[in-house]
């Protein structure tokens, strides 16, 4: 890029971050894009925004079954859902006090089942099928996470992304947390103490500043409320942060193991590809939970998982909470019913543990033939479960036994409509919606929410490869109330730093010096950083390149020796490079040469300082500025004309 461009660049920033997009705008797009899509339900919402009612518009609920059309069902289902998660709606009520009272409610739950499971010999619900499925169960999980080891829980161990019940969130990077971080729990102390700690982690306490470390107790984590939707918030527990350095730990091996049995717990694709599968036969049903984070019971735990991981997940999580915000919402302290909560690093991974092992048992049960090519199978993600609909009475009725309630309003079984990990179908075609969370008080707001309706225009005409006119007045308004100046148009491959467009509309400039492909300029978000000398940086990038096998230690402990080279088949006229085979302890690991190459690259990078990522700089959580970037598109997405 010329020192011209950049000039004009920065004089163009300079006016774009202190602009502020005219306050009517969110009223009028919103109104726009109720009237484009011209059903009986939007019109519903849009009296209901107008007039401020806005804790009924809110309170809709969608049923498929009320309809007779994917049309119907695709407009009435995007009206409804449009303003579900606005925060900027007056609803008359506090969202916190409603995400406390549900919190309460299913902390209620969680002891009425920790009293049946106190004694299941008298549990009125521990009958017939139950017992024989509750066995099972126990079997699944046994034979699903194995005997987990030492090494399982020190080498995986990892910090979360938040903060702390010491740290804040605006102080929570990887590096502060190595050099700061001082919470745990007496129980987590008395199976870890610091001399164990420090012959695990011996290069941790080699800086001087480390030779008077000690643990701050902490009596539990934190409770607090994070945004949820336009209804209410949700109640997170802030943890300890050596807690949660062994929960990422626990929640990783658990990944591991379900991957072993099919459960890819890293990737959602499988679920939502089940879900379109499920909507066309309608074999499959997508089952939601309400609040299930917030009913892990404890003796259903205990009773679910082999002894020893579960004293071990039972040392590492807090068994008290205490408030962090307004005394008025959470006084005091209390000891949890439920095992774990939202915020813990294993929540999501035991969920899903003990969701996918009753539903395989509740198939096996029914003596449901699990397999590809009868269309019938179980997935799960989190508390988003697919299964036959032959398995959902049986499955609902084993969830309830162990204390989680199916969301009835969010499960789909009985119509053609289906919907998991944020992708919905109906009758095998996407009816995704789209949502306005904030307003428009920002141009890369307006970016984002434009070209949310732009692809929604262009899944809308599924038959033919173009946009849906009916949605062209919305996208022109929010076009046309940017300053021309800052009107970048940009392909669909560069996200949401202009406005997506085809290449008509954009007409870039192609590359030049042999370069295949144009070069496009587009807004970018970089996250602000700062610079710091402390031991705790040298920790963060060393333990980064251990957790990616860049570690030398790693490389020489893991990799036992090079069994043998063997040439793939050649594609073509062209011979592809060999793939040379390590024995590890794993198995068998295909590395290629580049592979082999970048990873010596990376660690050169990192020790001369040429990643800016990997030196002294510091990311600041949640702080970013904008700048502009020039984008290689190789191949420009055409997303084809308005009709």
């Amino acid at each position: 890029m010329s020192n011209e461009k950049r000039e004009k660049h920065w004089a163009l920033l300079k006016e774009l971050r202190p602009y502020r997009v005219p306050s009517e705008v969110t009223s009028e797009a919103v109104f726009l894009f109720l009237q484009s899509l011209n059903c009986p339900r939007a019109l519903t919402v849009g009296l209901l925004y107008q007039y401020g009612e806005h804790g009924q518009l809110a309170a809709l609920t969608f049923d498929p079954l009320h309809y007779r059309s994917l049309v119907e069902v695709r407009d009435a289902y995007a009206a409804t859902a449009f303003l579900s998660k606005a925060k900027f709606l007056n609803l008359g009520y506090d969202l916190d006090d409603r995400a406390l009272e549900k919190f309460e409610k299913f902390e209620f739950f969680c002891k009425q089942t920790n009293r049946r499971f106190s004694n299941l010999a008298h549990d009125p619900l521990f009958t017939g099928h139950a017992v024989w499925l509750h066995n099972a169960v126990v079997r699944k999980i046994s034979k699903i996470v194995g005997a987990i080891g030492y090494d399982d829980l020190v080498e995986a161990a990892n910090w979360g992304p938040g903060s702390s019940t010491v740290i804040p969130r605006r102080h929570a990077s990887s590096s502060n947390k190595f050099q700061f971080e001082t919470g745990i729990t007496r129980r987590l102390l008395n199976l870890f103490p610091l001399e164990a700690f420090r012959g695990c982690y011996p290069g941790w306490f080699c800086d001087s500043s480390k030779t008077e470390f000690a643990f701050q107790l902490e009596s539990g984590n934190k409770v607090t409320t994070v945004e949820k939707d336009a209804t209410a918030n949700r109640v997170i527990a802030i943890e300890p942060g050596f807690n949660l350095w062994f929960q990422k730990a626990i929640g990783l091996y658990l990944r591991k193991r379900l991957l072993l049995f099919g459960v890819d717990l890293n990737f959602q694709s499988k679920n939502q590809f089940l879900a379109y599968l499920g909507s066309k036969d309608l074999k499959l049903a997508t089952i939601d939970f309400s609040s299930a984070s917030d009913s892990i019971s404890h003796n259903v735990v205990r009773d679910l998982l082999p002894s020893r991981l579960f004293a071990l997940m039972d040392a590492c999580r807090s068994h008290v909470g205490v408030s962090s915000g307004d005394p008025d919402h959470f006084k005091g302290s209390r000891v949890w019913e439920k095992f774990s909560s939202m915020g813990n690093g294993f929540t999501f991974e035991l969920e899903s543990l003990i969701f996918f092992a009753t539903a395989l048992c509740c198939a096996e049960y029914l003596q449901v033939q699990l397999s590809r090519d009868s269309g019938l199978t179980v997935s799960v993600y989190g508390d988003d479960v697919i299964i036959p609909v032959d398995c959902l009475e049986l499955f609902a009725e084993m969830c309830l036994f162990y204390g989680f309630t199916m969301n009835k309003k969010k499960s789909h079984f009985a119509s053609c409509f289906r919907e998991s990990c944020g992708k919905h179908y109906y009758s095998g075609l996407e009816v995704t919606p789209i949502y306005l969370k904030d307003r428009l008080s920002t141009i890369p707001a307006v970016f984002r929410f434009a070209n949310a309706v732009r692809r929604l225009a262009h899944r809308r005409n599924y038959a033919v490869p173009s946009c849906d006119v009916s949605l062209k007045p919305v996208f022109d308004y929010l076009v046309s109330v940017v300053p021309a100046k800052f009107r970048l148009r940009i392909d669909e491959s560069l996200g949401d730093g202009g406005f997506i467009g085809n290449f008509d509309e954009a007409t870039p400039k192609r590359a030049r010096w042999g370069v295949e492909g144009y070069l496009v300029t587009h807004l970018t978000d970089k996250g602000k950083t700062f610079k710091s000398g402390v031991h705790g940086l040298l920790l963060s990038h060393l333990w980064a390149l251990e957790r990616r096998g860049l570690s030398t230690s790693l490389f020489r402990n893991r990799v036992i020796q090079v069994e043998k080279v063997a040439p793939l088949k050649p594609k073509g006229n062209v011979l592809a490079p060999n793939w040379r085979e390590y024995v590890t302890p794993w198995g068998f690991t295909r590395l290629h040469p580049f592979v082999l190459s970048e990873r010596l690259r990376e660690i050169v990078g990192i020790a001369s300082g040429d990643r800016p990522e990997m030196n002294n700089d510091v990311s600041v959580p949640g702080k970013s500025r904008m700048k502009f970037s020039l984008g290689l598109v190789a191949q420009w997405y055409d997303l084809g004309p308005w009709l």
